[in-house]
């Protein structure tokens, strides 16, 4: 099969080329990294900035909000390249990917020009406050509670594997409103300053991450966020939820594409058995790259079909587990020494790529955690074939 793209496209290909080759900053490939996905160094700050005021940090955005009216197809070709390089167009995803994309989409225009202009603009960070203990994937189980006492919310409630919580101006908080109707009926969603009184974050340790801390537990106690903060509807918060989801989900199967990929690279074994799997792992990746292509034109000719989606989902994040594993017991006791082997890569989602490959192969199952968990998506694949759900 073999993607082409008309002259308009290419014509926007080559636009953001120009760009690149003209602005893109020398600390990508030297400077200081991003410490949690929260963090902004201060020159990927100035860079996001200037993408914002180009047009070019969210293409399909219009001008005010960092794009350009972009097409689906291309803002494909976007993060095409920019995966060709293998750079970020911002050390926060989650603020300009889920928080400020569904403030976007769900916020009044008071709202977006509070936080989501400067979410996108690199003047302030975010985080999502969605799980919970006992409340993962089971979104609609969640605890945390808002009730409202005059022209406040007043929030009482704990949330855990909070990324970046630790850094973030705000939170996008996910949390009940309304306990007396079904569980995903009583949902909303706030935006929570972090220095708000009562509202306390602790980062805590991983497998892998015993000094650079990224996950957080917090806590509320008796935390009065103003009325003005909802986001959304007064219990309309599942639908917010979903949004939030798809943005995350939308173009998540082109990272695994990239990293798996690059496994494929990494990875050449010698033996019969190391060959075969090898063969598969590249098949897993024409097939991945592949489907995504063909939901990237369904996208683009407004059929919406969240059941690829999810079937991206599983197969990317799946694929890049099984791909670290094959590359882990190929690597055998070298497999346990840090870094990896990554002459191949050039300094691009630098702390993934500079693990061991036994930290590379532990990670690869918050893949099938992060977005949504596999038992989710299998779900949402079933229901939209028509198949009974486990």
């Amino acid at each position: 099969m073999q993607l082409d793209f008309d002259a308009d496209v290419e014509r926007f290909r080559g636009e953001f080329v120009a760009f690149l080759d003209e602005h893109l900053p020398a600390e990508s490939e030297t400077a200081e990294r991003s410490q949690t996905c929260s963090h902004i160094p201060e020159w990927a700050r100035r860079w996001q900035r200037l993408q914002f005021e180009h047009g070019w940090l969210l293409p399909g955005n219009p001008p005010e909000f960092g794009g350009r009216n972009a097409t689906v197809v291309e803002q494909y070709v976007h993060r095409e390249e920019l995966s060709k390089r293998r750079i970020y167009h911002s050390y926060n995803p989650q603020g300009v990917g889920i928080v400020a994309a569904s403030i976007l989409s769900f916020g009044t225009d008071e709202q977006k020009q509070k936080w989501a202009v400067p979410i996108l603009r690199a003047e302030m960070t975010a985080s999502v406050g969605m799980s919970e203990p006992g409340a993962g994937s089971d979104l609609a189980s969640l605890r945390t509670k808002a009730v409202s006492d005059g022209d406040h919310f007043v929030v009482n409630g704990q949330k855990v594997w909070t990324s970046g919580a630790h850094d973030a101006d705000v939170l996008f908080t996910f949390v009940r409103t309304d306990p007396d109707v079904p569980k995903h009926k009583g949902l909303s969603v706030l935006m929570i300053p972090t220095d708000t009184p009562g509202l306390v974050r602790r980062p805590f340790p991983t497998v892998c991450h015993h000094d650079d801390l990224d996950f957080n537990e917090v806590f509320f106690t008796d935390v009065r966020v103003p009325k003005e903060n909802l986001i959304g509807p007064l219990n309309g918060g599942w639908r917010v939820a979903n949004g939030a989801l798809g943005h995350e989900r939308t173009m998540m199967w082109m990272q695994y594409a990239d990293r798996l990929h690059n496994l494929v690279e990494d990875f050449r074994p010698e033996d019969a058995l190391g060959r075969d799997r090898y063969a598969t792992l590249v098949m897993d990746y024409h097939a991945l790259r592949l489907l995504g292509s063909a939901a990237i034109a369904k996208a683009a000719r407004g059929e919406e079909d969240m059941t690829t989606i999810s079937v991206l989902k599983v197969l990317g994040s799946e694929a890049e587990r099984d791909a670290t594993e094959a590359a882990l017991d190929g690597a055998g006791v070298d497999g346990l020494r840090h870094p990896a082997n990554t002459s191949s890569y050039q300094p691009y989602d630098l702390d993934y790529l500079s693990a061991s490959w036994i930290e590379r192969y532990f990670r690869s199952f918050a893949g099938t955690i992060a977005g949504g968990t596999s038992e989710i998506q299998r779900n949402i694949i079933a229901r939209g074939l028509g198949l009974p759900m486990s």
